[in-house]
C-alpha cells in the first residue's frame, strides 16, 4: 500500500510543479540565441522547451526601451548579412574549385 502513495505523489510532482529560472539562466539563453544559435539548439543544450525561450524573447522584446530597440535591430540584421555573405565565401571556393 506504501508503494502505491509514493508513485502517486512522484507522479503529481513531476506533472504538477514547474521548473523555476533564475534572471541569470534567462539572459545567458537569450545571449545564446542574440549571438547567432537557433532557439531549437539552445534548448536542447539547456535541457529546456523550446515555446520556454521563445516565451522569454517575446517578454524581452515588449520591456526593451527604443534606444536598445534601435541598437539591437542593426546587429540582427548585421550578423544576417555576415551569415549571408559567409555562404557566399563558401559556394565561390566551390565552384572556383571546378574549373
Amino acid at each position: 500500500m506504501k508503494e502505491a502513495t509514493t508513485a502517486i505523489s512522484a507522479e503529481s510532482v513531476s506533472r504538477g510543479r514547474r521548473r523555476k529560472y533564475d534572471e541569470a539562466f534567462k539572459e545567458q539563453a537569450l545571449k545564446m540565441v542574440d549571438n547567432g544559435q537557433s532557439v531549437r539548439s539552445v534548448a536542447q543544450s539547456l535541457g529546456i522547451a523550446e515555446n520556454i525561450l521563445h516565451k522569454w524573447k517575446k517578454t524581452r522584446n515588449l520591456t526593451r526601451t527604443s534606444a536598445e530597440a534601435e541598437v539591437a535591430e542593426p546587429r540582427i540584421r548585421l550578423r544576417q548579412v555576415e551569415a549571408e555573405r559567409d555562404i557566399l565565401k563558401k559556394a565561390l571556393s566551390i565552384f572556383s574549385r571546378q574549373t
